[in-house]
């Protein structure tokens, strides 16, 4: 069966699938940091408790909070794309697949060094991509 659109919806499955293995490190690091790191952890302590993890620690799951932010902005851009018939142009395409991959590089950076500039540039030149696909969307739109 073939999709129309189908083009840039890899892009936005390739996303979510990029999440849940953010959610999967951010696990693997985290339980055993609050079984070295915290107390017990109840209602009313979990962020005393959470503030005594190291940033490292951290990192990952501010990161993974980060992917449900500016993302949901791209999985609506993409799908509505799709929709109004650009979902197998190859410019919208690749742009959807370099919002990805800036997106993934976005996380390895928060989630290792957390370099901010570095990040932060990461965060512009992909808030410019996605700002591209708008355009792309507001045009067949209006």
């Amino acid at each position: 069966m073939s999709l129309l659109g189908a083009s840039l919806l890899r892009p936005v499955i390739a996303l979510n699938i990029w999440t849940f293995s953010m959610e999967a490190w951010m696990y693997a690091t985290r339980i055993p940091g609050i079984s070295k790191y915290c107390g017990e952890v109840t209602p009313y302590n979990a962020q005393q408790e959470m503030d005594k993890l190291p940033p490292q620690i951290k990192w990952k799951a501010d990161n993974y909070n980060h992917l449900f932010e500016q993302p949901t902005q791209f999985y609506a851009i993409a799908i509505t794309l799709a929709l109004l018939g650009a979902g197998d142009d190859d410019l919208t395409t690749g742009l959807a697949w370099t919002y990805v991959g800036m997106r993934v590089a976005h996380s390895f950076v928060q989630s290792t060094t957390n370099t901010i500039m570095v990040r932060f540039g990461i965060f512009a030149c992909s808030s410019f991509v996605l700002l591209g696909m708008t355009a792309k969307a507001a045009t067949l739109a209006f």
